[in-house]
């Protein structure tokens, strides 16, 4: 099931960890923030990637 996906920015401090962990999900843009590539995925990683945050700013419902 698919899941929605996407990243507070005023919590984001842009350390890269998630993009490492769902690249295909997440990426840094030109602002040097996190943001979602895709606003819905089936992406196991993205649930790693949210749990792993030191911010908590990826937010997977």
């Amino acid at each position: 099931m698919a899941k929605k996906v996407s990243v507070n920015k005023d919590l984001c401090i842009g350390c890269g960890l998630c993009t490492t962990i769902a690249p295909d999900v997440l990426a840094i843009g030109d602002d040097g923030l996190a943001g979602a590539l895709v606003s819905e995925t089936t992406d196991e990683a993205v649930e790693e990637a949210a749990a792993s945050c030191p911010v908590a700013a990826i937010v997977v419902e």
